[in-house]
């Protein structure tokens, strides 16, 4: 529960999320990371560093940079648990269009 928790932490924040994005298409060093962004090389870095604990991304080091690449496990794993909500809203969600369809039916 708590790996979960760590990573809806780590998505809370519009420049996480962002990150995230970003190394979907590939792997990327801390400095091609932060020049995407307004903020300072230091606020990134403490990003990665609450991605990396919750599991999100994987660093590596290469030569002289730190490399970063997205591990999708831990939203698969969020996504399974979301899974069991989607269902049990599409089933409210059907339920309430019959009974708006039958109601609509009545008045006619």
């Amino acid at each position: 529960m708590q790996a979960r928790a760590d990573v809806f932490k780590a998505l809370a924040d519009p420049t996480r999320r962002a990150i995230l994005s970003m190394l979907m298409d590939g792997e990327r060093s801390v400095a091609t990371i932060a020049s995407e962004f307004p903020v300072s090389r230091p606020a990134i870095s403490k990003h990665l560093k609450l991605l990396k604990g919750a599991h999100l991304v994987i660093e590596y080091q290469e030569g002289r940079n730190r490399l970063y690449h997205i591990n999708p496990r831990p939203l698969r794993e969020v996504d399974v648990w979301l899974a069991e909500f989607r269902v049990m809203w599409q089933s409210k969600l059907h339920n309430l269009k019959n009974f708006l369809e039958s109601e609509n039916k009545e008045r006619r």
